[in-house]
């Protein structure tokens, strides 16, 4: 007969204990529920550890230790899924201890039934897989993956697919000196043949990633300066002048047509093979040169759009007479070369001896062109297709403030994750800056901050940067916006007769509050050691990062992610605010505010107001005001004869 063992025999393990203490009052912290779960149910961390391994979970025990000291937080998918044992547990509600947190907007790690997915996929896909992905069927995994990918990552517009296919293959001809960007290799015209013939794939990415040779960027810059500068040269006539952004759009729509004309005809680009010292600005005389380049734009995408008839515009204007840019250059004619097909010597020859002429053929052409463009011209981008669900809701600016509320719900713990709740706090105030303003992407995003206690920008300085400031307004005791109308691109519109478009924001949701913590803790913790811009919106500083302001690209992104994150409902998730939405950029906004207010008030006049424009303009581009929601309102005047009756 064994001896008896000394001591208090083991606790039993049961798969669901029964709470010693009955009444209880919540806490809000991660480690001190779990803590006081155990204490209820009068659990060990070595019981728990024993209980749960017995019924199959795979944890070290140290692991609740540090959860219960507040050293450690479950991060990973298997550490959610062990939470989840925990409250069945303890008969807690499904969520309980996740809700508790403090980083709510860090994705799960650790689904190892990705295969086949990048890890750079991985990271993008993973706040989107719910935290049972793993131990989900296959075919429901596959399904999960499509949606995110289709609806999330790239939304499912026929637009956004073609952008999505066309942006795999870049072709565009850049012009650095002009755009303010780095050169990515010096062009050797000797190594011209030697591009010619190389195989398909590294033909593609020479001629994608090629700076324009400089006798064309010269002849670029020319135009740039004389469409943009103050005064023009002696002897020269214009009719309008570029803004900067304008400019800029220019140049990238020229680029794109040199890229065509220079990408190989066996890539996936399918371009003419020009070689690229053969471009020149001059080739734009030539009638045959545009209409491939359209014909091109039109087999590549599959019909026609306005963009084609605006590039025949574009021409009209640079041959014009007296102020076409083209007609005032015949000097452009000496650098013509042949191209077999579109330009012969003859051609050439005739140009050179007749440049007012071939200015005018190209006009009569360019005419012609427009209006047969014009009459098949479909739209390919529906703008207010990714905010569908907002627009048709009753009140669009309360349906997409939804997102909003969303991002406070997941807000981060400031104290134990200070960078993540500072990128949700600059979330936050994007899209109520975006909603309270109603301004354009670049006048967002080139706004500058004047914290208080310190004199505010004098407005002519602002009007010679062309950027607006946020600051402390002393009499009016709130939050102002001031721009000057230089900095918009419909400047001399007649919404701003010359006068700085000034607002003082509203206290509203404790929008006071959020702007001070983010200038105040926020702001800095995203710059780091980075040197400051002085813009109100900075990106999250790493080690790669040479600027801290946005540019036109990185804005748009951060935007788009914060729809991605917070404005997308997501059914697998639970997350996300709004069922149907799409990715989409600040300019939507636009949209939303104009349409709203169309909603409430039947009148195109006060919602250009929203958004600084003309009533033309919003009946054109950015209200979406159907028939039927003409007829509501005006059911609503007059069912109140009936209501008073």
């Amino acid at each position: 007969m064994q001896p008896r063992k000394r001591g208090r025999k083991p606790k039993p393990v049961v798969e669901f204990p029964q709470a010693v203490i009955s009444e209880w009052t919540d806490v809000p912290c991660f480690h001190e529920a779990f803590a006081l779960h155990l204490e209820r149910h009068a659990d060990s961390i070595g019981h728990l550890h024993k209980a749960l391994s017995y019924f199959g979970a795979k944890i070290e025990r140290s692991t609740f230790v540090q959860w219960a000291a507040g050293k450690k937080a479950p991060t990973s998918v298997k550490s959610i899924a062990i939470l989840a044992m925990i409250e069945r547990r303890y008969r807690l509600p499904a969520g309980y201890f996740k809700a508790k947190l403090t980083n709510n907007s860090r994705a799960a790690s650790g689904h190892t039934r990705l295969s086949g997915v990048t890890r750079s996929e991985r990271r993008r896909l993973a706040w989107h897989l719910p935290d049972d992905f793993d131990d989900r069927p296959a075919r429901e995994r596959q399904e999960i993956l499509q949606w995110v990918r289709s609806v999330i990552i790239s939304g499912t517009t026929d637009y956004r697919r073609y952008q999505a296919e066309a942006a795999k293959h870049r072709f565009a001809i850049r012009f650095p000196s002009l755009t303010h960007r780095r050169r990515l290799r010096n062009f050797d015209p000797a190594n011209e043949g030697e591009i010619q013939s190389a195989d398909e794939a590294d033909l593609e990415l020479a001629v994608a990633r090629t700076d324009a040779p400089p006798p064309l960027e010269a002849e670029m810059a020319d135009l740039v300066r004389f469409k943009t500068a103050t005064l023009t040269d002696i002897g020269f006539h214009r009719n309008g002048v570029w803004n900067e952004a304008t400019a800029f759009q220019k140049i990238e729509h020229l680029g794109l047509l040199f890229g065509a004309l220079a990408a190989s005809p066996r890539s996936v680009v399918k371009g003419y093979g020009v070689p690229t010292e053969r471009l020149a600005m001059g080739l734009l005389v030539f009638p045959a040169i545009l209409d491939w380049y359209v014909q091109w734009r039109e087999r590549r995408r599959g019909f026609y759009t306005v963009w084609e008839a605006n590039m025949f515009q574009l021409a009209l204007a640079f041959c014009r007479v007296e102020t076409g840019w083209l007609r005032q250059s015949p000097h452009l004619a000496s650098r013509l070369q042949p191209i077999a097909g579109l330009v012969s010597s003859a051609d050439i020859e005739e140009v050179r001896s007749d440049w007012d002429g071939a200015c005018d053929r190209l006009y009569k052409h360019g005419l012609s062109r427009v209006k047969e463009i014009e009459r098949v011209a479909r739209v390919h981008r529906d703008p207010f297709e990714p905010i569908m669900p907002v627009l048709e809701a009753d009140s669009p600016v309360g349906e997409y403030r939804k997102i909003t509320d969303e991002i406070l719900k997941l807000m981060p713990n400031a104290l134990r994750h200070p960078r993540a709740a500072a990128e949700a706090s600059r979330s936050f105030l994007m899209l109520r800056l975006g909603l309270h303003l109603g301004v354009r992407q670049k006048n967002l995003r080139q706004l500058l901050i004047c914290p208080k206690g310190r004199l505010p920008t004098a407005e002519r300085h602002l009007e010679m940067r062309k950027r607006g400031e946020l600051r402390w307004n002393v009499k009016e005791h709130g939050w102002e916006v001031l721009i000057p109308a230089s900095a918009f691109k419909n400047a001399s519109s007649s919404f701003f007769g010359n006068k700085p478009f000034r607002l003082v924001l509203p206290n509203l949701g404790g929008l006071y509050e959020h702007i001070e913590a983010y200038i105040d803790r926020y702001r800095r913790v995203l710059l780091g050691r980075a040197k400051d811009p002085g813009t109100f919106f900075v990106k999250t500083v790493k080690t790669k990062t040479r600027d801290a302001s946005y540019n036109q690209t990185t804005f748009y992104e951060a935007w788009r992610q914060i729809i991605q994150r917070y404005g997308i409902r997501n059914p697998y998730t639970g997350r996300g605010a709004i069922e149907g939405l799409l990715p989409h950029g600040p300019h939507n906004v636009r949209d939303v505010l104009a349409t709203h207010i169309l909603k409430q008030t039947g009148s195109y006049e006060q919602a250009s107001y929203a958004i600084q424009d003309t009533p033309d303009t919003v009946a054109a581009h950015y209200g979406r005001f159907l028939p039927q929601d003409k007829a509501a309102l005006a059911a609503q005047i007059l069912n109140r004869v009936w209501d008073a009756a």
